[in-house]
């Protein structure tokens, strides 16, 4: 086949497994829409039950008082990281292949910063007293750096997801059919912003999404460092740790590549995206996901040996919780299942496929919860003055809003995935033509060359 034609052929195939999930969708979405309502329904239930009653409904009293909420708010925040620092990092080392998956990993990034900026609001028990932290909070603290930067850094995240979607969405603005509603019509051509793909306008995009990348990965970096200091500026021996910057922002990225490697491989399955996400995507996320793990163990070790080997104050405790007390369980399943194993799974070519690959981000995403939720009630458990430690186990509000939220999340992406491509069909159709270009410019000079060698051969046997 010619190029120009295989080119057209691609980008037909393209478009029609793309927009596919837009124009039908069957009983079994609705069923799964219908059943994550419910579940966001029942957590606002239990958020309406501890607004009525107040906190004492909750687990968390006066010597814990972050629990699940503040834990969940953590992981999220982390999560987030998964698609505007990685898009951003693979658009500026320009890796050819990230084109199909950086509208999925922009996506979590807005959706985790929308769900886990509601968990602070909850853990206060009156939301509406938020406006006091404008009105009179005090600026050297944390807090306050903390609203600052997560508000910034949704910001720029809608904006970053939003510049790459404006070619796609005049896609589907055409490609409606006359069955469309006047309310979608309306939408489509309102956010394409007029887009006709002309030159200036590309040109103009093409600045505007450099400008957002070069601005977005100070941004995303400063957003957990600044999470971390919330623990690290107070005065708890076992969060009092100058690493807890760097400590945060591996973590935020390392549960960010396990989170889009599982987001892949859902919609890779259910809308058949097989020739787009290739093994190949999962592999070199594996590759990025293996080296984070890497690099938390050295963190992890590098912590504990260092803070061991002093022992001061009351590390003891802190590690005697950790290590074979109450909290050992959770500990030991991070450090083993959520760093050694996943590695493990990376490490080995036998293991290092679609399966074993996403193995790895399951555990990884469930180590790296549990790792929150020992952060923040490991630290509050070391006892301040010569008392017994208190005990911590959320109730049922605080799992019914945690469900809520989890589902909240995937709501969402539902929700989105049947009003826009989840591919840059843009994107993925000018890297497929660059790359056939090339290839053929690459036959046309080896030809020649080919010819040349084999009259060479033929003048040489003739002599």
């Amino acid at each position: 086949m010619e190029p120009v034609r295989h080119v057209e052929h691609f980008r037909e195939r393209l478009e029609r497994v793309a927009l596919a999930p837009l124009a039908h969708s069957g009983w079994r979405y609705f069923l799964w829409v219908f059943f994550l309502a419910g579940v966001v329904g029942w957590g606002a239930y239990a958020f309406l039950t501890q607004y009525r009653e107040g906190l004492i409904v909750t687990a968390m009293r006066d010597r814990i008082s972050w629990g699940l909420y503040i834990a969940l708010f953590v992981f999220f925040i982390g999560i987030s990281h998964a698609g505007t620092l990685i898009s951003a990092i693979l658009r500026a080392s320009q890796a050819g292949w990230r084109t199909p998956v950086t509208r999925i990993a922009e996506f979590i990034t807005v959706v985790a910063l929308m769900v886990g900026a509601l968990m602070p609001l909850i853990d206060m028990g009156r939301p509406d007293r938020l406006l006091n932290m404008f009105f009179y909070g005090r600026w050297q603290s944390p807090l306050v750096w903390d609203i600052l930067s997560i508000t910034t850094y949704l910001t720029g995240s809608i904006i970053y997801l939003y510049l790459p979607m404006i070619p796609d969405i005049a896609l589907v603005r055409d490609r409606l059919g006359p069955t469309a509603s006047g309310l979608k019509r309306w939408v489509y051509t309102a956010f394409s912003l007029g887009w006709q793909g002309t030159p200036d306008q590309q040109r103009y995009l093409g600045r505007a999404i450099t400008l957002m990348m070069l601005l977005i990965i100070p941004i995303a970096i400063s957003v957990h460092t600044v999470v971390s200091w919330v623990f690290a500026m107070t005065l708890r021996e076992p969060w009092d740790n100058p690493m807890f910057g760097i400590y945060f922002v591996a973590g935020a990225i390392f549960s960010g590549i396990a989170a889009l490697i599982i987001l892949m491989a859902v919609l890779r399955r259910i809308f058949h995206l097989e020739e787009y996400i290739t093994p190949k995507h999962f592999i070199n996320l594996g590759y990025l996901m293996g080296a984070m793990t890497f690099l938390m163990i050295y963190f992890n070790a590098s912590e504990y040996i260092v803070t061991g080997y002093k022992m001061a104050g009351d590390e003891a405790f802190h590690f005697e919780q950790l290590f074979t007390g109450p909290l050992a369980p959770y500990y030991w399943f991070y450090a083993l299942g959520g760093l050694i194993l996943p590695g493990l799974l990376i490490l080995f070519p036998w293991t290092r496929n679609i399966k074993g690959i996403v193995a790895a981000a399951g555990l990884v995403i469930a180590g790296m919860w549990v790792e929150r939720y020992f952060i923040v009630v490991g630290g509050l458990r070391v006892p301040l003055m010569p008392y017994a430690a208190a005990s911590y186990f959320p109730s049922w509000v605080e799992w019914s809003i945690m469900a809520g939220a989890l589902a909240g999340f995937a709501l969402i992406i539902s929700v989105f995935v049947k009003l826009f491509p989840v591919i840059a069909v843009w994107e993925v159709a000018e890297h497929h033509e660059a790359t056939v270009k090339e290839g053929a410019e690459e036959k046309e000079k080896t030809v020649p060359r080919r010819r040349l060698v084999s009259e060479l051969e033929r003048s040489h046997e003739s002599v």
